[in-house]
C-alpha cells in the first residue's frame, strides 16, 4: 500500500484520542473537555502521531550495548513507561505510578548535540483517570522544515553518527531498502515518512547507498 502522509497523520490521530480519552468517562464533563483541548494541542506541539522512530532520533538515545531499538523502552534509557502515545517530537506516558520514574530516566539520558529531552507531568487527564500522564519532549536546537519535518542539516549528521561507528564490526551491508525502515521511522514510505520529507529522505538514500559502496561495512546484501 502506498504511503500518503495526510491518511497516516489522520489515522494516527483517531488513534490517539480514543487510546487516550475512551477510558475517561468517570471524569466530569469539564474534565474531559479539558483533556480533549489539551490533547489537540498536543497534536500541534509533537507532531503527528507515529508507530515508532528512526534510529538516529534523539528520543532513541539507546545504551551503548542495546540491540537497535526504535521506541523508547528500558534499552533507551526509560523507566517507567506504561500506556505510551508515540508523537514525531515527543511522547506522552500514562503510567499508573506517580511518574518520577518516568522524569529521572530523562534526566539521565546521554547528551544529544541535536535536541535537549525534558519530561513534564501534565494537569489532565489521559488514558485511564487513575494514571498520572508524563509528557517527554524533544525541543529541537534548529528549527523545523515548513512542513514540519526534521531537517536535512539535522537529519543527516544524526544518522552518520548512528551508523558510520557499526563499521568496526559489520559483516554485510544491509541495502536502502532493508534499512528504511529504521532510518525513516513508522509509518513511511520509499523515500519519506511523518519525519522526513521527499527532499530530506532523497538525500539520506543517496549519502547511505554511497556509504554501503565504499566497501565499509562488507559485502551487500542483496535480499530475494
Amino acid at each position: 500500500m502506498a504511503f500518503r502522509a495526510d491518511e497516516s497523520i489522520k489515522d494516527g490521530k483517531e488513534w490517539a484520542e480514543n487510546y487516550l480519552l475512551a477510558k475517561l468517562t468517570m471524569l466530569s464533563e469539564q474534565e474531559r473537555s479539558e483533556s480533549r483541548c489539551a490533547l489537540l494541542d498536543y497534536f500541534i506541539d509533537l507532531g503527528p502521531v507515529v508507530d515508532s522512530y528512526p534510529t538516529w532520533h534523539p528520543l532513541i538515545s539507546k545504551k551503548d550495548n542495546a540491540d537497535s531499538v526504535t521506541t523508547p523502552s528500558m534499552d533507551g534509557g526509560y523507566d517507567g513507561l506504561d500506556h505510551t502515545v508515540y508523537f514525531a517530537h515527543g511522547f506522552i506516558t500514562c503510567p499508573y505510578h506517580d511518574g518520577q520514574r518516568v522524569i529521572d530516566s530523562v534526566e539521565n539520558l546521554k547528551f544529544n548535540p541535536a535536541a535537549h529531552i525534558t519530561a513534564e507531568r501534565l494537569n489532565v487527564k489521559f488514558y485511564h483517570p487513575d494514571a498520572n500522564p508524563i509528557l517527554v519532549k524533544c525541543n529541537w536546537y534548529k528549527p523545523l522544515a515548513e512542513d514540519g519535518t526534521i531537517p536535512l542539516s539535522t537529519a543527516i549528521p544524526l544518522l552518520l553518527e548512528n551508523e558510520l561507528p557499526h563499521w568496526r564490526h559489520a559483516e554485510v551491508a544491509e541495502t536502502w531498502e532493508s534499512m528504511r525502515s529504521h532510518f525513516l521511522g513508522n509509518p513511511h514510505g520509499k523515500r519519506s515518512s511523518l519525519f522526513v520529507n521527499q527532499e530530506t529522505g532523497q538525500a539520506m538514500k543517496k549519502i547511505w547507498e554511497a556509504l554501503i559502496n565504499t566497501g565499509m561495512y562488507g559485502p551487500i546484501m542483496m535480499r530475494r
